[in-house]
């Protein structure tokens, strides 16, 4: 996960800070409060988190509680990334 961490802030420094490595962004911080992330910018997120990581985001997943900082969006990423995982693996199943 912390590879994923990783390639999230490098996304939101590039995509809404515009590289600025001069703002400290912490873990936790709200994108929404920090003023980071409009409410275009969240489409942009769930673009970006759907293509890279082939996941599928419903409209009432779009929520701060999963999409309003890093943390928020690890927590959010995994649960998705296993119900995936899951699911893919009963495909398979005979």
């Amino acid at each position: 996960m912390l590879e994923i961490a990783q390639e999230l802030r490098q996304f939101v420094l590039d995509s809404f800070l515009f590289g600025q490595s001069s703002i400290e962004l912490k873990d936790d911080d709200s994108f929404l409060e920090k003023g980071i992330i409009d409410s275009t910018g969240v489409l942009e997120l769930v673009a970006f988190l759907e293509d890279k990581y082939q996941i599928k985001i419903e409209d009432e997943e779009v929520i701060p509680k999963n999409l309003d900082s890093i943390n928020n969006l690890l927590r959010f990423l995994e649960n998705k990334l296993q119900i995936s995982l899951q699911g893919r693996g009963n495909n398979h199943a005979s």
